[in-house]
């Protein structure tokens, strides 16, 4: 029987092996490459709509790192199957979760109210699923790989267009399925990758699947990258 390591986010590929343990740890618990990953979604949502405003795609893009690089990563620590939030208090992650999510939900309330109201709906949509998926309410029932990839995927790609148009179109849906299967990559390999990491033993299957993560968050990061070269010339 293979051993198992304790169970945290210190041995996944974006930690790094120096420094002090809690902050290797803390650098576990925000899951970085892939809050760019979300973040590049909303700029590649912009960016696919005419004449894209920078300032209001700047600022949703702070909207969803605030709301799921801080917010949602600290809740997620709380969930009843995640036991790599105990080197911080509860106390400790809700005042993360909170300094992340009333300041974007404020943000994002100001461009809704003043420049896009569609993205009333899509907010809350969003923040439902913060809750539901990060926490595992409803018996776990929406924290699955689908609507992983939903929330964090597609529906990122629609709010960054509609803050440039207030409305949605076959673009943005084409882009928003880009974001859904990338997503959707990414989180069905994170998975096993996980699991094969607490191993104390290596597994041959472990750096493929962390090839393909570190791929996947590449081409998206790329996708964003080349969008925005593309706008400004």
């Amino acid at each position: 029987m293979q051993a198992e390591r304790e169970e945290t986010r210190e041995h996944e590929w974006y930690v790094p092996k120096f420094g002090p343990r809690r902050f290797r740890l803390l650098v576990g618990l925000s899951f970085f490459p892939y809050t760019l990953m979300n973040a590049s979604y909303v700029a590649i949502g912009s960016l696919l709509s005419p004449g894209a405003n920078l300032g209001r795609m700047g600022g949703m893009v702070l909207v969803y790192l605030l709301a799921v690089g801080v917010a949602a990563h600290s809740l997620d620590a709380m969930a009843p199957s995640k036991p790599w939030g105990e080197f911080l208090s509860k106390r400790q992650l809700w005042a993360l979760a909170l300094a992340g999510l009333l300041p974007a939900l404020a943000l994002g309330l100001y461009y809704a109210v003043v420049f896009a109201p569609v993205l009333l709906p899509i907010g809350a949509v969003e923040l439902f699923f913060l809750l539901a998926y990060n926490l595992e309410l409803f018996g776990g029932r929406f924290h699955g790989d689908a609507w992983f990839a939903l929330s964090w995927g597609f529906l990122p790609v629609l709010a960054g267009f509609a803050v440039q148009t207030d409305s949605l179109s076959l673009v943005s849906l084409v882009g928003g399925l880009f974001g859904f299967s990338t997503a959707y990559v990414e989180v069905s390999a994170s998975r096993p990758y996980k699991a094969l990491k607490r191993q104390a033993s290596s597994s041959p299957l472990a750096p493929r699947l962390e090839a393909v993560l570190k791929g996947i968050v590449a081409v998206v990061l790329v996708t964003a990258a080349m969008l925005m070269v593309l706008r400004l010339g």
